[in-house]
């Protein structure tokens, strides 16, 4: 069965001839970039280049070599490692913090902070990005709308230099062909957008969560104005894609480890109707499936995200409260796809040694996998210090005990 073949039956809930299995098919199923260079040194892969395609999380994108070690079976279309016409933008030298080289993408431009750490400068000279000394990522800093106080503020931000331009567009486009036509790959595009952590994003954490429960004008002001551009945004995705492309990704992270961060009566009445607004289009003018990233603690939430139209959840953190496998395959397991929950990366993949990983990927997958439904990823990227011994077992398990029917 071909890559692209077993994606598929696993979305559609038939039980393909062995799980999928996905590295770095988008930003939060991929492995940071120190990781990826110690992974690269004890595989003895000597060729090739590590480039940091993700800079706020710093993560590598996955060569060829990897994902064929791995047996993997999805691909990010925004990949930059291959042949298939303009990758979006240029590379530069650029060193990770042990000294190894790598590239970084042109426009990203960190400066010294006088400190230790690093910073970020928009075109107006402010910081919006900062990584303290010692740290592994680049946190965004910068809340645009943070003193906004009254919805007229709303009219007064650029909200058109959010729209996708006909170049990029036509880029996705060409780089998604030549992979459907050159590739077995299944193809993800991932950036259709969010909703709630893009009010964060603008607000600031704890302004967006007081503007939802307290100052519902501002928060309405804020996500017709957002809305506006998702869709038209979407509408050109969809039709660009739509032939060549099989998944559609939405990131919203709703939840902490201990619960959804909004109850479910606000998220019903002030980010529902925005998700199934977008969902539903996509699944009314294509064929392709709607996946969502959303961490934490969400098991409250997921009746209302698969009424929205969720077909596929990332990344199941099933170290968070009320996520345990079990449960969720149990109730939710006809309805979704689970993407992800291979194993725990909080504690079990970073810490423990190979045979307890392997351990526990044979466990999830043997709950995960019956029926279809399942897609298989360790829970969000890979960390900068997770020994590369870990990496290759839980690979290898998901590869070798992967094969239907699950033992």
């Amino acid at each position: 069965m071909k890559s692209r073949e077993r994606v598929l039956a696993a979305l559609n809930h038939e039980e393909p001839d062995r799980i999928p299995i996905d590295l770095g098919a988008m930003p939060s199923t991929g492995i940071m970039a120190l990781a990826y260079v110690r992974l690269k040194r004890y595989l003895g892969l000597k060729r090739g280049v590590v480039r940091v395609y993700d800079v706020g999380q710093q993560l590598a994108e996955p060569e060829r070599a990897i994902l064929e070690l791995f047996h993997v079976d999805v691909i990010d279309l925004r990949r930059t490692l291959e042949p298939c016409g303009p990758n979006g933008g240029k590379w530069k030298k650029w060193q990770l913090p042990d000294g190894t080289p790598c590239e970084i993408p042109e426009w990203f431009n960190p400066e010294p902070d006088g400190s230790g750490g690093w910073i970020v400068r928009n075109a107006e000279g402010k910081v919006v990005m900062r990584m303290p000394r010692g740290g592994y990522y680049f946190d965004s800093v910068y809340h645009p709308l943070e003193r906004m106080r009254r919805p007229a503020d709303a009219e007064e931000y650029d909200w058109d230099a959010h729209k996708v331009k006909d170049e990029y567009i036509a880029t996705l486009r060409r780089k998604a062909e030549y992979l459907y036509k050159n590739t077995d790959y299944a193809i993800m595009f991932f950036g259709a957008g969010s909703v709630h952590e893009w009010g964060q994003s603008l607000r600031g954490w704890s302004n967006w969560l007081i503007d939802l429960r307290l100052r519902r004008h501002i928060a309405e002001a804020l996500l017709e104005r957002m809305i506006d551009v998702l869709m038209y945004n979407l509408k050109r995705y969809v039709e660009a894609l739509k032939d060549y492309v099989q998944i559609i990704g939405f990131g919203d992270d709703l939840g902490v480890q201990t619960g959804p961060q909004i109850s479910p009566e606000v998220y019903r009445e002030m980010i529902k109707p925005y998700h199934e607004e977008l969902f539903q289009y996509v699944k009314k003018h294509s064929k392709l499936f709607v996946f969502l990233h959303s961490c934490g603690s969400i098991y409250a939430l997921i009746p209302d995200l698969i009424d929205a139209g969720v077909d596929a959840l990332n990344p199941v953190q099933i170290s968070a409260k009320d996520m345990d496998p079990k449960r969720l395959k149990r109730e939710f397991g006809e309805q979704l796809t689970f993407w992800g929950g291979g194993i725990d990366t909080q504690h079990v993949l970073p810490f423990a040694k190979p045979r307890e990983v392997m351990r526990q990927v044979r466990e999830n997958i043997s709950i995960f996998a019956p029926g279809g439904g399942y897609v298989f990823n360790q829970v969000h990227n890979i960390q900068a210090r997770v020994p590369p011994e870990n990496i290759v077992a839980m690979f290898r398990v998901a590869y070798e005990y992967g094969t239907y029917p699950i033992r």
